[in-house]
C-alpha cells in the first residue's frame, strides 16, 4: 500500500470525529430544549450546562479535524 493511501484513508478516518460531534450536539441541545419547555422556569439554571457540553463537543470535532489535516499535509 502507497504512503499517499494510507494518508488518504488515515485523515478520512480521523474526520469522522466531526460526525459523532455533529450527532452530540443534535442529541444534548434537542434534550436541553425538551427540559426548557416541560419547564420554562428552570430554563435559565439550564443553560450554563449545555453552554459547556457545547464547548466540549465541539472541541472533540475540532482536534479531530486538526489530525486529519496534520495527517494529510505532513
Amino acid at each position: 500500500m502507497d504512503i499517499e493511501a494510507a494518508k488518504l484513508v488515515g485523515a478520512g478516518l480521523a474526520v469522522l470525529a466531526l460526525a459523532g460531534a455533529g450527532i452530540g450536539l443534535g442529541v444534548m441541545f434537542g434534550h436541553y430544549m425538551e427540559g426548557a419547555m416541560r419547564n420554562p422556569e428552570a430554563q435559565a439554571k439550564l443553560r450554563v450546562q449545555p453552554m459547556v457540553a457545547f464547548a466540549l463537543i465541539e472541541a472533540t470535532g475540532l482536534i479531530g479535524f486538526v489530525v486529519s489535516m496534520i495527517i494529510l499535509f505532513s
